[in-house]
């Protein structure tokens, strides 16, 4: 070890007045103008607004997702030839089902036919003609002279009245 150098006593003096540096306090996160908090305030609530928006629609819908898993079940009858002239009842039954669910029943139980169907037509898109004539006169039809190609465009028309149809405020 090297002897260390002795000091002046002025240098001495000088260093044992030295103090820290003085740093300045951490600067804020918080806005400094109330503008800036009523922005955030805004923005909170126009997310929370949105969210029970998306909430409520989603909620609302829940009959739909109900009748288009119902639809998928159908729609795996109907690919059985041995299941598919049920599976084409249970089609009708589920279009009623879904109607019922937003429109009061005394407007829609009692509906049927050609009546039933222009409802349908009134209130949906994409409703095919396959599925037209097959709601029309469902009871004198048979399901079991239905090719594979039929039956599955009536579960596109389905699966398309189900998705699109429009209920009135």
């Amino acid at each position: 070890m090297e002897p260390q150098p002795k000091l002046d006593p002025l240098t001495q003096t000088a260093l044992r007045s030295l103090h820290d540096i003085a740093v300045p306090p951490p600067v804020s996160w918080m806005p400094h103008t109330w503008g800036w908090a009523v922005v955030a305030i805004i923005v909170i609530v126009a997310l929370l607004l949105w969210f029970a928006y998306i909430y409520k629609r989603w909620r609302r819908n829940a009959y739909r997702r109900e009748a288009l898993a119902m639809l998928d079940a159908i729609e795996i009858d109907i690919r059985n030839p041995k299941r598919r002239e049920q599976a084409v009842m249970d089609i009708g039954v589920l279009m009623k089902r879904t109607a019922l669910a937003v429109w009061p029943r005394e407007d829609i139980a009692a509906v049927a036919g050609t009546d039933w169907v222009s409802f349908l037509a009134a209130y949906g898109t994409g409703m095919g003609q396959g599925l037209r004539d097959r709601l029309d006169d469902l009871e004198y039809q048979h399901a079991k002279a239905m090719s594979a190609e039929a039956a599955e465009g009536l579960v596109r028309s389905a699966r398309s009245w189900i998705e699109g149809h429009h209920v009135s405020a």
